[in-house]
């Protein structure tokens, strides 16, 4: 996040990552999986289970649920990570998470997407991705 005369703020609208780069993150810095480090509005779980996928989406569209009116938004940018997933949430000790981000994927971890379409979300949904 950032923090500037008008606010602290995100890059984008909607952050959204997938639990197996936070699980590989977390694995490889030797620390304990917490999502919060990472702020995401979406924490999704895939079923090919790899690393960094998220980076492929980029320019596609997710869909939260396969009604036709579902909920949607548009892949943009690769989520590039700042320090503050260092930061414990819990007020502990700084670590090294970051440096793991940055040697396995470019500093990027997740993406950022923009709403097209409002509507629900909820927990156990299916997520689909379409080629834009």
């Amino acid at each position: 996040m950032t923090h500037l005369r008008h606010g602290i703020f995100d890059d984008a609208a909607i952050s959204v990552i997938s639990s197996t780069t936070i699980q590989e993150i977390c694995r490889l810095a030797s620390t304990p999986t917490d999502v919060r480090r990472f702020r995401p509005n979406i924490v999704l779980r895939s079923v090919r289970a790899i690393p960094f996928e998220e980076d492929q989406w980029l320019g596609g569209i997710l869909t939260f649920g396969e009604a036709a009116d579902a909920s949607a938004v548009a892949v943009t940018v690769r989520d590039l990570r700042c320090s503050m997933i260092n930061i414990d949430p819990d007020g502990g000790p700084s670590t090294p998470e970051m440096k793991a981000c940055v040697r396995t994927n470019q500093n990027n971890a997740g993406i950022y997407a923009t709403i097209i379409r409002t509507g629900p979300l909820s927990v156990g949904q299916p997520i689909l991705l379409h080629a834009a």
